[in-house]
């Protein structure tokens, strides 16, 4: 696990134990033990920060209270935020899976290093971690990277292409 990265599960860990009231130190026990990990009580409170979550108001140190003068009424002080007021529901902390709209074509599935000149370069899969793209592959419409179904999805209606695909002129430029 690469520094920084948080596993879902200790996310969800981590949120049960805030709400549940306890100290990011005792929180960083609790997941350390749970999971065999060695996360610090700075890395557990930076990680409820990124969440969304904040660490109820403390007092450092004795309140003082200032005298007033006779006929002055105190100001109330400010009440301290309710935590985990402004938090959305467990269920919309997890990213929802966005719906694909679908163009009837059955996708050849080429990898990029096989793909002709004039093949659909729409993109299918890469979603998870290692997971390979693959391209359409599918013969291109006129003045487009894509087939006509990709198109039709890519293109706003009625719009035409704002680049026409063609070969592209690059020029080195040293640095001085």
């Amino acid at each position: 696990m690469e520094p920084g990265h948080w596993p879902s599960e200790h996310s969800d860990a981590l949120r049960d134990y805030f709400l549940k009231g306890m100290s990011y130190a005792e929180i960083g026990r609790q997941i350390n033990a749970r999971f065999g990990t060695a996360y610090t009580r700075n890395a557990v409170a930076g990680r409820a920060k990124r969440l969304g979550l904040a660490a109820p108001t403390r007092m450092t140190g004795p309140s003082i209270v200032p005298s007033l003068p006779s006929g002055a009424r105190p100001i109330a002080p400010p009440r301290p935020a309710l935590p985990n007021l402004n938090l959305p529901p467990k269920s919309a902390m997890k990213p929802a899976r966005a719906k694909l709209r679908c163009v009837g074509v059955q996708p050849r599935l080429i990898p990029l290093v096989e793909l002709a000149r004039g093949d659909c370069r729409y993109p299918y899969g890469g979603d998870r971690e290692g997971e390979e793209i693959a391209f359409c592959g599918h013969p291109r419409q006129p003045g487009s990277s894509y087939c006509t179904p990709h198109a039709s999805l890519t293109c706003r209606s009625g719009a035409e292409a704002a680049r026409i695909a063609g070969p592209v002129m690059l020029r080195l430029v040293s640095a001085a």
